[in-house]
């Protein structure tokens, strides 16, 4: 296939759900990392064509709804204190524990929503009175870009840029994820934005203890080929790493870009939400690059910071809960008044359940 059309239509996708059903026996469970694969899905009601056999679970694939509460709160500790904070838009409206960036916003806070690392840094340069602090939230798909931005910043010798890091890398949790006792996962599909930076190699570690992986777009046809590549493993008894995003994933990812994350960042150990604290599994500035670490120059706190009473995104984001099975879901939580990050981005699972199956369901 060689246009985007041809990957929405439906008569290759039926035919691809058919192969499906062939190959599925035992039942089968396989986790969607990425969020832009659970929108997928729940976009075009895919799980509808799976047999009963074979049910998808969504994971930790949200980079603003792993982040743990305290790092909004941070933000808005030092929006409050009349810090000018730079933040991708999806941050705007996540609840802290102390509330949200837009709600800080709305009382006088300099919270600006930027496209791009370098527009905090140009921001930094034209205020050189200003302290300017870039919200670093991400996994590997937009660590690079920030890694651009402190290399830009540490060569025009800013003393006003800073960045509030809290970028977190797939390969480790997912690894946390196969070891928990109450959820089964029998083959992931891994994420193809994260996948373009750092390639397939990182998920080996899982298909060495058994757990077949297939990187996949994020078109209906791309999603069902990649579930059909993992039903066909398990029903061989195989564990492998396969791409099925051969458009834009290469094996060795993207050199250029992981090379520029190592020369700012180092792998350090991190909290997520739902999941708690994991080895390796985050990044931190390198010691030539610390003068830009915020959490460091304002003596910020980041203890961990208690979940909203009812809400159930930790679990959701670890695969032991479905959207639906949270009392909040569709009553308390609505994406005009999230309760949970789930429910408000544009990424999370609750959102995409409430957005899409609900409508289908006649529950909205």
């Amino acid at each position: 296939m060689r246009y985007i059309d041809e990957y929405q239509d439906g008569d290759k996708a039926r035919e691809i759900a058919a192969q499906i059903a062939e190959v599925v026996g035992e039942p089968l469970a396989f986790m969607e990392v990425c969020g832009t694969h659970s929108h997928a899905v729940a976009r075009y009601g895919l799980s509808e064509m799976f047999p009963e056999q074979l049910r998808l679970i969504s994971g930790p694939g949200c980079p603003v709804c792993v982040t743990p509460p305290e790092v909004i709160d941070a933000g808005i500790e030092l929006a409050r204190e009349g810090i000018w904070l730079a933040i991708f838009g999806d941050m705007m409206n996540v609840p802290g524990s102390q509330g949200s960036l837009s709600e800080v916003q709305a009382q006088g806070g300099q919270v600006r929503v930027i496209y791009s690392p370098m527009q905090a840094v140009e921001w930094a340069q034209e205020n050189p009175h200003e302290q300017v602090v870039f919200m670093g939230v991400g996994f590997e798909t937009t660590a690079p870009s920030v890694a651009v931005g402190i290399s830009e910043a540490n060569e025009l010798g800013l003393k006003n840029f800073t960045v509030l890091v809290a970028h977190r890398l797939i390969p480790p949790a997912m690894e946390a994820l196969v070891s928990q006792p109450d959820v089964r996962i029998d083959g992931f599909l891994c994420p193809g934005h994260v996948s373009a930076i750092i390639g397939s190699k990182p998920y080996q570690p899982l298909a060495d203890r058994g757990i077949p992986c297939v990187i996949a777009g994020f078109e209906p046809v791309d999603v069902l080929q990649a579930v059909y590549m993992l039903a066909r493993m398990c029903q061989q008894g195989e564990a492998r790493v396969m791409i099925q995003y051969r458009r834009v994933v290469r094996a060795e990812g993207n050199p250029i870009a992981r090379e520029k994350v190592a020369e700012v960042f180092e792998v350090a150990d991190c909290r997520w939400r739902g999941l708690g604290m994991m080895p390796d599994s985050g990044l931190r500035l390198r010691e030539k690059y610390r003068d830009f670490d915020a959490e460091a120059r304002f003596a910020l706190d980041l203890q961990a910071a208690p979940e909203p009473p009812g809400c159930e995104c930790g679990a959701v984001l670890r695969g032991a809960k479905r959207p639906t099975d949270c009392g909040l879901f569709g009553t308390a939580c609505l994406p005009d008044h999230p309760i949970g990050p789930c429910m408000v981005s544009s990424e999370g699972a609750c959102a995409a359940v409430y957005q899409y199956e609900a409508v289908r369901d006649g529950n909205r």
